[in-house]
């Protein structure tokens, strides 16, 4: 039987977490990319290292899949965005009906460098975090656009890729239940302690659900899941 393997993008969050672990439940190898793209949580690129080298512990079997990390520097893109994520600016709406923190072509950008990664390493299967339940409504979130671009990208480089997002219709409780489905309660623990979501680099403050500020986007959605998923569970 062939080997099956997969390319995720790994921020080191609470979604991509949970997506990686979903991931080493499926397939043989799993493989992780991130990218330091100037963000201004760039806290993450040190959680991701902290996931990853914890994350196996998790279950003996997952060591055995979770294979090669990459990291790519896109910090031109950080420069060219100028949002609340790339730099030190208010998180508000804008004119547009986009959140500041929307990072124009930011998920398209991260795709289609993964395909050329996934290209040269044999990897057909692309997998994401991308929400539609519980997101901020940034276009490039949206399963119609990540349809889209796995097309353009075979297309492109006469392969066959499939992007799978297997949170895409999941609300942020829902996700909380899925971790605890697949790793029980040292995932979720895992994912208090170690992964990071706070929009403004934030772990000086430690909650219930983990750290950040408590008060941007990211860290309200988080909270407000875990609180949802713990009543029902309770």
């Amino acid at each position: 039987m062939a080997t099956t393997t997969a390319l995720l993008l790994f921020s080191g969050g609470q979604d991509s977490t949970v997506c990686l672990s979903w991931a080493l439940e499926r397939f043989d190898r799993v493989e992780t990319l991130g990218f330091d793209y100037g963000q201004r949580h760039r806290i993450e690129l040190e959680a991701r290292k902290d996931v990853l080298s914890r994350l196996t512990s998790i279950k003996p079997e997952w060591a055995g899949r979770l294979a090669d990390d990459h990291e790519i520097q896109l910090t031109e893109l950080g420069r060219i965005s100028e949002t609340a994520l790339t730099r030190d600016a208010e998180i508000v709406m804008t004119s547009s009906g986009l959140p500041s923190t929307f990072v124009p072509g930011r998920n398209i950008i991260f795709l289609t460098y993964a395909a050329a990664v996934a290209y040269r390493r044999g990897i057909t299967s692309l997998i994401g975090g991308m929400c539609e339940t519980d997101y901020s409504g940034y276009p490039d979130c949206r399963k119609m656009t990540l349809d889209s671009l796995a097309q353009t990208l075979s297309l492109g480089m006469d392969q066959t890729f499939t992007i799978e997002t297997p949170l895409m219709f999941t609300s942020k409780a829902a996700t909380w239940k899925l971790a605890h489905e697949l790793g029980s309660e040292a995932l979720v623990e895992l994912i208090i302690e170690y992964t990071h979501t706070c929009y403004l680099g934030d772990r000086s403050k430690r909650h219930a659900w983990g750290y950040g500020c408590g008060v941007c986007p990211a860290c309200e959605l988080r909270a407000k899941g875990y609180e949802e998923w713990r009543a029902d569970v309770n």
